[in-house]
């Protein structure tokens, strides 16, 4: 993994998230540690690849594109959970 993608973490916060075994251990991790990953990093824990992969998003209650994604999938779906940063609305996405 790119080392800028740790940018902000502390040394504590890297050990733990190289001893991660899948996404969803990061995931849960990041939670646990009030960790905001970026687009980029979503998409290298979800298999999106590349931050261009994530699309724009908009807000149904606000209109507003300032939106937190993160791509997540099941056995049986593939979604999008998002949160608004400014009206802090929650919904999720095919």
């Amino acid at each position: 993994m790119k080392k800028d993608l740790f940018e902000g973490l502390t040394e504590e916060q890297i050990a733990k998230a190289k001893a991660c075994k899948n996404p969803e251990e990061i995931l849960s991790l990041a939670k646990a540690e009030g960790v905001e990953l970026t687009s980029e990093q979503l998409a290298l824990v979800s298999g999106g690849g590349l931050i261009c992969s994530t699309p724009t998003f908009t807000c149904p209650k606000c209109s507003s594109t300032n939106i937190s994604a993160a791509h997540l999938s099941t056995s049986i779906s593939k979604y999008w959970d998002l949160d608004c940063k400014d009206c802090g609305h929650h919904w999720t996405e095919r």
